[in-house]
């Protein structure tokens, strides 16, 4: 086998096909297919490394370029059903041409050696490790960079696979390689050096032994760098300080100062991508925690700095399509985002550190945007102390009133909003003055100045909203909002969309203030509607859906109904069920019918009976996309669930007609049982809804959703990804046993022995809603089925207790206790070993308004001290002084 030779019509055959992949204009597709089934013969990777390494028969480059691409995706794919042989071959083949005098050839070769690397283990190839060092040593600059591209690779994947002890070998290739490698920083060929540098950088994070008993040749490797002809080397020197910075600063303080100088000029430098890495310096430093002072006085210079990179670039792709962004100008497919839904999260804390804010995977980072960062750091770490080195340079951008002068006044509004947060307390006595200064800019002539204006206000909100509360003066909320309003109608679609995304903002901070102010807000909004198109629509949508959940019922007065809902009902009406543009909208509507209860009842039939209809179309999609004439989209079914969710909860009670004479349950069904965790999510949302409104027609299949909820609980399945379908199922699983209570008996104790692992669990496995939603049910549980529970409460109760302590007050922690104090009363013994973590649950209460409730706590803890007798006094003292006074106030004690 080791004498593997190739058949010379095999070789012709793959070297006709990958030639013909290549051309124009082909059916690649009929080729590729071509090749996988050359792929099943057990030695095809032999012949794709035999045509990658062999220059006769006539291969073009290009052709054994391809062969080596492809070899690399088969040994990523299938690297362990190559037998051992094989493999060898393959290995041995690659070897002699690591130094290539074809540059693609090196750069797939390395490729390929880096794949090899990773699946079969570095210390599997010791004659690698020979070969490199053997190029690297060899003077030849084609075998030197080869070696470095190679190692350069494999430290890409994981540096720490050169830190192993390979047999054969004196040294680790770690300890090896890095002192050649640091040397290499002074090759006198850029690309040597610029592989050189990369390689090395890429083991600072990890920092091994190797690299820390080479530091200081590192460092003086960098330094000497650091005016490198080569823009690339450059790069890779801030790059590696910067790396450096985050893990060991120490190592840099000596040298701090020259540091600092040395990254006031590369961020100013002509390279952008230099001037861009360089920039990360200045909020690692910050994020580092060394002593401000090494950076004080380099301010008032580094304030200039970082302003004048704020500044838009000629090429910087919104200066360069701002036209494009005129409002007549329709939409491109490439612009608009994908729709990115949040499933719902139920139960105790809301849901709210489940939502994290979204990437921005359009817009790129680049010398601006990190700047803009940079100084947002520095005003948060230096506070009030940044505001007379910064705000005389920020007012002479402000002043550069002139047309061709609006970078530097973009620029300054720019700064105002990112020291917004960092130097507010400055800031604040002259608030006024400032948004009376920034709203005339909303209307300058360029759009990319009204833009950031409308963030930069947005940035203060906060703060003028609480003005407003505090003092009564509306003129600055006023202003601020119809300002916003208008640019919301803005002819630019940039504008637009920053104006909507800001008032979305204004609104979440406003609140109930809102409340005089929704005619207005409501007639711009719907204009917006009729006006705008794909991309900003969607953002007009969450403006709205933000507005409904923050003003709430106020929505439902009928004027400001026949403001609202007739344009919303004209969009849904136009839209068609495979329009992914319906999407934002289902999310919409979830807000509005939560917010308008009632009063959307004579919307919700309608609106009810679509989502039932996407999420029947989505399940034939599912099961044959050519039948459905559409492919699958969970989104569709997902917003559905959500949608139907808000209805189950804004009509209460009333939504019963509506579920009673459809399929619903049986759809629900099928979703709870879904393979994607944000369906099943959306869907255990869906049931606790309908168990509080509509029980009765659950019931025929309780035990059913009973049983996979409870499979959602199974520690096996608790992972990151499913963690917000299970926080569902537990809170679904606590109405229905409210509801339904002794149909739920039978699955107490399987629930019940899901639960105690989830509460006694260490560590921060499980988030706060997850903990909280664990403990009401399992006292709902208890409350139901107390002479099930309460026997096993020595296993649970005091872990229970301590979470029942966070939750807040409301009718889900009175559920949870009565179950508590059902349980105590059969099995007080059981409860007694937890006696101080049961009374500083008691005393978490701020307000019982249950007469019952309040009762029951009082007879236990009378109860607890009649059955200690002389006892007692030991289990009193164990509580703090606190504890103790309020226990007495409260309970008589």
């Amino acid at each position: 086998m080791a004498s593997w030779e190739p058949n010379q019509d095999g070789v012709r055959e793959i070297c006709q096909l990958l030639h013909e992949y290549l051309q124009p204009g082909v059916d690649q597709q009929a080729i590729f297919m071509q090749l996988q089934k050359c792929s099943q013969y057990p030695d095809f990777n032999n012949y794709l490394t035999y045509i990658l390494t062999h220059a006769d028969q006539g291969k073009a480059v290009e052709v054994r370029q391809s062969a080596g691409l492809l070899l690399k995706n088969n040994l990523k794919s299938g690297y362990s059903s190559i037998p051992p042989p094989f493999q060898h071959y393959i290995k041995g083949q690659l070897l002699p041409l690591i130094g290539s005098p074809d540059r693609h050839l090196r750069s797939v070769v390395g490729t390929v050696i880096s794949v090899l690397v990773q699946h079969s283990g570095p210390a599997s190839w010791p004659e690698l490790w020979a070969g490199l060092a053997q190029c690297l040593e060899s003077g030849a600059p084609d075998a030197m960079e080869g070696a470095l591209d190679s190692l350069y690779k494999i430290c890409e994947e994981d540096p720490l696979q050169m830190d192993v002890e390979v047999p054969g070998l004196p040294q680790k290739p770690v300890d090896a390689f890095l002192p050649s490698l640091i040397a290499l920083f002074a090759s006198p060929h850029a690309s040597l050096r610029k592989l050189a540098v990369g390689t090395v950088n890429q083991f600072v994070l990890s920092m091994p032994p190797a690299l820390q008993v080479n530091l200081d040749a590192y460092l003086q490797g960098l330094f000497a760098l650091a005016t490198d002809t080569a823009g690339d080397v450059r790069k890779l020197v801030c790059a590696g300080l910067v790396s450096l910075l985050e893990v060991q600063p120490d190592a840099l303080v000596p040298h701090m100062r020259s540091v600092i100088e040395y990254m006031l000029a590369a961020s100013q430098d002509t390279d952008a991508e230099v001037a861009l890495e360089a920039s990360e310096f200045w909020s690692a430093f910050c994020e580092a925690h060394l002593p401000m002072d090494q950076l004080r006085e380099f301010l008032p210079r580094l304030m200039g700095v970082l302003l004048g990179n704020m500044e838009y670039a000629d090429d910087d792709e919104a200066v360069l399509s701002i036209e494009d962004d005129e409002e007549t100008v329709p939409d491109r497919e490439e612009d608009i985002k994908p729709f990115f839904h949040h499933s719902k999260v139920q139960g105790a804390a809301d849901g709210a550190e489940e939502l994290e804010e979204e990437e921005d995977i359009v817009n790129v980072w680049n010398l601006r945007k990190c700047s803009a960062a940079g100084l947002d750091t520095l005003s948060t770490t230096f506070g009030d102390e940044l505001l007379p080195v910064l705000m005389p340079l920020v007012q002479a951008r402000l002043g550069s009133t002139s047309e061709d002068q609006w970078k530097e006044r973009e620029a300054g509004v720019l700064a105002m909003g990112a020291i917004a947060e960092g130097s507010i307390t400055g800031l604040l006595p002259h608030l006024s003055q400032m948004v009376q200064f920034l709203l005339p800019m909303l209307e300058d002539k360029q759009p990319l100045v009204r833009s950031i204006t409308c963030w930069t206000l947005s940035r203060y909100s906060r703060w003028v909203v609480k003005a407003a509360q505090d003092s009564g003066e509306q003129a600055q909320l006023e202003g601020i909002m119809m300002g916003l309003l208008q640019r919301i109608l803005d002819t630019n679609k940039r504008v637009q969309e920053a104006a909507c995304s800001s008032f979305a903002t204004l609104e979440e901070e406003a609140g109930e203030e809102l409340g005089a102010r929704l005619e207005p807000i409501l007639k711009h909004l719907m204009f917006a509607l009729q006006k705008y198109h794909r991309k900003n629509l969607r953002i007009l949508y969450d403006a709205i859906g933000t507005l409904a959940d923050v003003v709430g019922g106020e929505l439902a007065e009928p004027a400001l109904l026949d403001i609202m809902m007739p344009p919303l009902v004209a969009k849904w009406q136009q839209l068609a069920d495979s329009d992914k543009d319906i999407l934002p909208l289902l999310e919409c509507l979830t807000s509005i019918s939560q917010a308008l209860r009632p009063a959307f009842a004579p919307y919700a039939e309608p609106v009810f009976e679509r989502c039932l209809s996407l999420i029947r179309q989505q399940a034939v999609a599912k099961a044959d996309a050519a039948a459905a004439g559409k492919d699958y989209d969970k989104e569709f079914v997902v917003c559905s669930l959500d949608l139907l969710s808000g209805l189950a909860e804004g009509l209460g009670t009333s939504i019963e007609s509506l579920v009673g004479r459809t399929d619903l349950r049986e759809l629900l069904l099928a979703c709870c049982a879904d393979e994607a965790p944000d369906v099943r999510q959306s869907a255990f949302a869906l049931l606790g809804d309908l168990a509080k409104s509509c029980v009765v027609h659950l019931k025929p299949r309780l035990a059913d959703f009973l049983n996979l909820a409870t499979a959602q609980l199974q520690q096996d399945v608790l992972t990151s990804e499913n963690i917000s379908g299970a926080n569902n199922a537990c809170w679904a699983v606590g109405e229905l046993s409210i509801k339904a209570r002794e149909d739920v008996v039978p699955f107490v104790l399987p629930v019940v022995g899901c639960l105690v692992p989830i509460l006694k669990h260490e560590g921060g496995a499980f988030n706060k809603s997850m903990i909280e939603n664990s403990a009401i049910t399992l006292g709902r549980l208890g409350w139901i089925a107390p002479e099930q529970v309460a026997p096993h409460m020595e296993h649970f109760v005091a872990h229970w207790c301590k979470a029942l302590r966070s939750i807040r007050d409301d009718i889900e922690k009175e559920h949870a206790f009565m179950g508590l104090c059902a349980m105590v009363q059969l099995n007080p013994s059981g409860a007694l070993p937890s006696f101080k973590q049961m009374c500083e649950a008691i005393a978490s209460w701020h307000e019982i308004h249950s007469v019952e409730l309040r009762q029951q706590l009082a007879q236990i803890l009378a109860g607890f001290k009649q059955m200690l007798g002389e006892n007692w006094g030991h289990y009193w003292a164990t509580l703090e002084p606190p504890l103790q006074q309020k226990l007495m106030l409260k309970y008589n004690l």
